[in-house]
């Protein structure tokens, strides 16, 4: 199965990309790794990831998808990073019935501890 964050090809299979992510083998080495693996997890609804990998200060005390909504693409504008801060701007696109729905975001990312976790995120 091609992994959903399609990160370098169409057909990068899931257990080679993001998939190791979930299973807690390798972390995230960037914050931009972090937010495929978080579109990942997304569409794949993960609740156990996605609650890791959210900081503490901001994290949702219960994750809450929306029902029939389909994560199917992720394109990556800008990634930066400064330290242990960092800032991701994305455009996911899904599908509900036959509807596209696109979310464009710039997400805040912290380094703690050598790991990145996302913070919050400013709706464009």
């Amino acid at each position: 199965m091609r992994c959903p964050c399609r990160k370098v090809s169409e057909t990068i299979a899931y257990e080679r990309c993001c998939g190791p992510h979930h299973a807690g083998e390798r972390l995230p080495a960037t914050a931009e790794a972090l937010m495929r693996s978080r579109f990942s997890a997304f569409a794949r609804r993960d609740a156990a990831y996605l609650q890791a990998t959210w900081h503490p200060s901001t994290r949702p005390a219960v994750m809450d998808f929306q029902p029939g909504l389909a994560w199917t693409r992720l394109r990556i504008v800008a990634a930066r990073e400064l330290g242990d801060t960092a800032s991701v701007e994305f455009i996911a696109r899904g599908r509900r019935g036959g509807a596209s729905h696109d979310l464009h975001e710039v997400s805040r990312f912290v380094r703690e501890a050598g790991r990145w976790l996302y913070v919050d995120g400013l709706i464009m």
